[in-house]
């Protein structure tokens, strides 16, 4: 993944944290629209490993 991608992601995470959703997607949604198919694949898995990014829970599983 560009490091482009991956501080665009991160700052949406941070945005989206801080109840500025509108903000992230506007900073997510173009270079997500941008990316080629490899790099999509890795804009997936970087979402589903760093949800917890996004909500601001802990990771860990409630039992």
């Amino acid at each position: 993944m560009r490091l482009s991608t991956l501080r665009a992601l991160k700052r949406a995470a941070e945005l989206t944290r801080q109840n500025r959703l509108t903000e992230a997607v506007l900073i997510a949604e173009p270079v997500i629209l941008a990316a080629d198919s490899y790099e999509g694949d890795e804009i997936l898995r970087w979402l589903a490993d760093h949800v917890t990014d996004f909500t601001g829970e802990n990771s860990k599983e409630i039992p």
